[in-house]
């Protein structure tokens, strides 16, 4: 994986280039991504379409196959995901708002303005805590107003924007004594600089698309036009780059996509592809997952999340560019993820030392890392991947990891967190733990608090993932009480009702009513998990749906015509591949898209053991479900007939195989949602369950 062009290769690149036909590589003839020259830039601002622009703006993305629709086009009713939202809003933000000050990240900025003597406070990439928290409340925005959340951002906004200096440069960590050390290889290894550029750019660009105020995005602007793009690049002049953490890429082309500066697709283009000018080690490429081309990756590996925010830039770099290269790559990839690194509950990072992926099947349950920011990162790339194709595939990877694993890292109540996420728990366990509070995994405050934020802007922004549309129709991702009013391609207004109480139950309606009676498909999605299925149209059943497609209904639409979806929603017992050693003689339960686990508090007669052992299922049986409006605000409940083994009778850590076994009696398992385990007191906590083959 050794990238071995030499500098003068980068000189020749310096040409201005244009799109490539379709299915065409972008590259030159050197290997490089072109860049245009400093001199064939345009004036850089926003353009001022800014509430047409959805999560990602993909309405000029050439190789899109489906065009975003803004959060604010779409309302969640009462339902399961509204009640999360309003928690985030009402909870959540506020009080990591608080968090945050209590925390000094925002005295770094005032002190550099003089309005503070305080230390620097908070790891290399505190900055970035405050530009996601920005970023949350500019699409909490979008679905409507919140005026102290809205005067407490703009606060903020004037205080980070007064802390830029004249060149463009704003970082709080590298000032003082570390100065000196400002953009040098070794700080952009670990030193997170671009990495808080690209949230601050992404933080501005909702911001921006919620209230047309360009104050931060126009910071941002000046940071890239006046101190990145001049002193960085391929160019022999220019000092190189390597993103270190990827975020500056998928950031840098969202900011094409808002203001048309092809510059900041060129450069993204070229941190995607690595620098040789900054020599690194097999460990480092690794680890850092940037460096060397994108292309070249063959499997996922090394730090989670860095991996999968490398991977949603390059695909943000495919859908603009169409590169063959990097689409074969992104395919690659996804098919590592899909077979050998994906947890059950949409969950990646296998490993705590890293935070990294594992081997393929290394999937352990107890030390699962699984960090909450792994699992945001999957759901984005899939979103990416989804754009590029309409393939189904990826809207349920979504779904798995939005209702599960990312679900999970914020309590109920929307104050304390997981930062990681794993698939077995014992609240007795290692007080080595970094993440763990007198035995508690979910907490108000991590001083790495990247996860807290993260979560926050990814609940804020959900109504954008629900629809997209394309030249054909309509698309139909997830399913909650909602509303969509939008517009087709062609401009044609379009309103879509969603009524239904997924994820609980299978049944959804919509009522569809195009502004004028239209001709066009709508693509309604029928999850992989979905064994049986029926589909009608204003009463009349059609062709019986394929699960994990999308069933196209091509007609011709007129105002209130219905689409009935009935989905099976029979409790699934799942059994992990061989190749995954923890899980064998294990199995876990799935219901509809909620992943469910077993707490010891829950059990009728206690745990007799540690790590809930004792414990099995039977593997075959009637599991019965039932909704408990009084338990953890409303889950439905799985029980199951099982055992429950006495102590054993050997305290010792080895005895003889022929020991007898201890004697185990009947036993009613009972299982809750995943995303809700503890959110009670400490408990023992397990998804896959030993089972009984008889």
């Amino acid at each position: 994986m050794k990238n071995t062009v030499t500098r003068r290769s980068f000189l020749a690149a310096s040409a201005a280039s244009l799109l490539p036909a379709a299915g065409a590589s972008i590259m030159g003839r050197n290997g490089f991504p072109p860049m245009l020259a400093d001199d064939a830039a345009a004036a850089t601002k926003p353009r001022e379409d800014w509430k047409a622009s959805g999560i990602l703006d993909l309405s000029n993305s050439p190789y899109a196959r489906l065009k975003t629709v803004p959060v604010a086009a779409v309302t969640i009713h009462d339902g399961f995901w509204q009640k999360r939202r309003q928690t985030n809003v009402g909870s959540s933000i506020p009080s990591m708002h608080d968090e945050l000050l209590d925390h000094g990240r925002m005295e770094n900025f005032l002190r550099l303005e003089g309005k503070s003597d305080a230390p620097q406070r908070g790891p290399v990439f505190s900055d970035s805590d405050i530009y996601k928290w920005l970023e949350s409340v500019g699409w909490a925005l979008q679905s409507g107003d919140q005026p102290q959340l809205r005067s407490d951002a703009e606060t903020m906004i004037r205080q980070v924007v007064a802390a830029q200096e004249p060149s463009g440069y704003l970082n709080t960590y590298y000032n003082g004594d570390r100065r000196s050390e400002r953009m040098l290889p070794a700080t952009q290894e670990t030193g997170h600089e671009l990495y808080c550029l690209g949230h601050m750019l992404q933080g501005a660009v909702a911001w921006y698309r919620a209230t047309g105020d360009p104050t931060l995005l126009n910071a941002g602007i000046r940071f890239v036009d006046n101190f990145l793009l001049p002193g960085y690049g391929p160019a022999p002049n220019q000092n190189p780059i390597v993103a270190g953490h990827p975020e500056i890429e998928m950031s840098l082309i969202e900011l094409y996509r808002t203001t048309r500066n092809r510059r900041y697709l060129d450069l993204a283009g070229y941190i995607l592809h690595g620098d040789s000018r900054i020599p690194l080690t097999p460990l480092q490429i690794t680890y850092m997952f940037c460096g060397v081309p994108f292309t070249s990756r063959m499997r996922l590996e090394g730090h989670a999340v860095r991996a999968m925010y490398a991977c949603c830039g390059a695909t943000d770099y495919y859908l603009e560019t169409g590169d063959t290269e990097y689409w074969k790559t992104l395919n690659v990839l996804w098919e590592d993820l899909s077979q050998h690194q994906i947890y059950i509950t949409g969950g990646v990072g296998a490993r705590e030392s890293g935070e990294a992926f594992g081997a393929a099947y290394e999937l352990p349950n107890a030390r699962a890392y699984g960090e909450s920011c792994a699992a945001i990162g999957n759901m984005m790339w899939n979103y990416r991947m989804l754009a590029a194709s309409g393939d189904a595939k990826f809207t349920d990877v979504i779904e798995r990891a939005l209702y599960n694993g990312i679900n999970s890292g914020m309590s109920l109540d929307g104050r304390t967190y997981c930062y990681r996420n794993p698939l077995a728990f014992d609240p007795t366990g290692d007080s080595r733990d970094r993440h763990l509070t007198d035995g508690r995994i979910r907490n108000p405050w991590y001083d790495t608090t990247c996860s807290p934020p993260n979560l926050e802007r990814t609940f804020a922004s959900l109504p954008g993932y629900f629809y997209s549309t394309s030249d054909e129709g309509v698309y139909v991702h997830l399913y909650d009480n909602s509303e969509l009013n939008w517009h087709l391609l062609d401009g044609t207004g379009l309103n879509i009702v969603q009524t239904t109480r997924y994820p609980w139950e299978g049944e959804v309606q919509m009522r569809v009513s195009p502004a004028r009676p239209a001709e066009f498909t709508l693509f309604v999605r029928i999850p992989a998990w979905s064994a049986r299925n029926t589909v009608r149209v204003n009463g009349e059943s059609i062709a019986a749906p394929v699960p994990g497609q999308y069933l196209a209904i091509h007609r011709r639409w007129a105002s209130g015509d219905s689409v009935e979806l009935s989905f099976d929603m029979t409790p699934r017992v799942l059994r992990a591949n061989p190749a995954v050693t923890e899980n064998t003689g294990r199995v876990a339960f799935q219901r509809g898209p909620i992943v469910f686990c077993m707490e010891g508090l829950d059990q009728a007669t206690p745990p007799r053991q540690r790590n809930l052992a004792g414990f099995s299922v039977k593997a075959s049986g009637t599991i019965t479900a039932a909704y408990d409006a009084a338990l953890l605000e409303g889950v439905v409940v799985l029980e199951h007939q099982g055992s429950q083994e006495e102590a054993p009778p050997s305290t010792s850590l080895y005895f003889a195989a022929d020991t007898p076994q201890p004697e185990a009696s009947p036993a009613t398992l009972k299982l809750i949602p995943y995303y809700s385990w503890a959110n009670r007191e400490p408990s023992e906590m397990q998804v896959w369950i030993p089972y009984i083959r008889t």
